[in-house]
C-alpha cells in the first residue's frame, strides 16, 4: 500500500495504491498532510480498503495522469548532510562525528517529474538521490531510538538538488545551494514505514542522460534514519508531514574530476530506491 497525490499543481487529490489498482481516498481526507498523518490516516485507510468501503479509480499503472508531491507542502524540510562515508571522501570533507542538519526551504517540494529549474546565474547544479523520511506524530526530545521509530509515518525518494557555487563559495550556510526553486523533487509515492521491513537495506541509484552516477543502499548510512529522527528532536520539534532527507552516497557531480560535469539545461536525470518507485525529471533554465 502507497499514497499519491494525482493532478495537475494545485488541483491534486489522494489516492491509495494497493495490489496494481488505484483507489480514491477523499472521502476519507481532504489530502495527504500532517493532518492526515497525525489523526491516523493511514490505518484509517487501511481499515476502508479492508472493508471494502473504497471506490476504484483503475490499474495504477495506466492512470495517465501527473503525480504530484505525496505529501501536501511539508512545514519544514531538514537535511543531513555528509551522511555516507564515500561521499565525505569524494568532496574531500572530514566524517562527521554527528549529523550534519541544515534547513531546505519546503516551497523546493515539487512532483517527482516535474521540470526542475536550473538557476539563472547558476555553473554547478548538481543532483543528489536520498532517501525521505516523513514524520508521523510529534518528535520532541526523543530519549529512545523506539520512541523514534514511532514518530516515523514512512519513507519517499527525495532528489535533493544543489547548486554548488551557491552552496559552498557564495558565504553563508549551505542553504542558498540547497532552496533554489523547484529543487526537492519528491515521490512518486508516499510508502507507509509498515511497509518498509528495513530502510537501513534499501538500494539507491541515479542516472544522467542514462549514464548510471550513484548506486549505493542506505545500509551504508554513517547515521541511519532512526537516529537521525532522534537526533534532530533534541534541536527543534519535528511535527507531522515534516520531511528528512537522509543524505547521498557517493557519485556527484562536484566529487567527480575535472571539468567536473554539473548540470546543464536539457540534461534529464532518473533516479530510483528499492520499492519506493521512480522519478525522472528534466533540467530546464529558469
Amino acid at each position: 500500500m502507497h499514497f499519491v497525490r494525482l493532478g495537475q499543481p494545485g488541483l491534486e487529490r489522494p489516492f491509495v495504491v494497493h495490489d496494481g489498482m488505484a483507489w480514491r481516498i477523499d472521502d476519507l481526507t481532504d489530502d495527504i498532510d500532517g493532518r492526515f498523518l497525525a489523526r491516523g490516516g493511514v490505518e484509517a485507510v487501511r481499515s476502508a480498503l479492508a472493508a471494502e468501503r473504497l471506490k476504484p479509480v483503475g490499474p495504477s499503472d495506466q492512470l495517465g495522469v501527473r503525480f504530484g508531491p505525496p505529501i501536501v507542502r511539508p512545514g519544514k524540510v531538514v537535511c543531513v548532510g555528509l551522511n555516507y562515508r564515500d561521499h565525505a571522501a569524494e568532496t574531500n570533507a572530514p566524517i562527521p562525528n554527528e549529523p550534519v542538519a541544515f534547513m531546505k526551504d519546503p516551497s523546493t517540494v515539487v512532483g517527482p517529474d516535474d521540470d526542475v529549474l536550473v538557476p539563472r546565474a547558476s555553473t554547478k547544479t548538481d543532483w543528489e538521490v536520498e532517501l525521505a523520511v516523513v514524520i508521523g506524530t510529534t518528535a520532541r526530545y526523543l530519549e529512545t531510538d523506539d520512541d523514534a521509530r514511532r514518530c516515523i509515518a514512512g519513507y519517499a525518494i527525495a532528489h535533493d538538488v544543489s547548486e554548488r557555487e551557491f552552496q559552498l563559495e557564495r558565504g553563508g550556510q549551505w542553504d542558498k545551494g540547497k532552496s533554489c526553486e523547484t529543487f526537492n523533487p519528491l515521490g512518486p509515492w508516499f510508502v507507509p514505514a509498515s511497509e518498509i521491513p528495513d530502510p537501513q537495506n534499501l538500494g539507491l541509484r541515479l542516472w544522467v542522460n542514462g549514464e548510471l552516477k550513484q548506486h549505493s543502499n542506505t545500509a551504508h548510512m554513517i547515521f541511519g534514519v532512526v537516529e537521525i529522527v532522534r537526533h534532530l528532536s533534541q534541536f527543534m520539534v519535528l511535527h507531522p508531514g515534516d520531511v528528512i532527507d537522509t543524505g547521498t552516497p557517493a557519485g556527484v557531480a562536484l566529487g567527480q574530476a575535472e571539468p567536473k560535469p554539473f548540470l546543464r539545461a536539457g540534461d534529464v536525470v532518473e533516479l530510483e530506491i528499492d520499492g519506493l518507485g521512480h522519478q525522472t525529471q528534466t533540467f530546464v533554465q529558469a
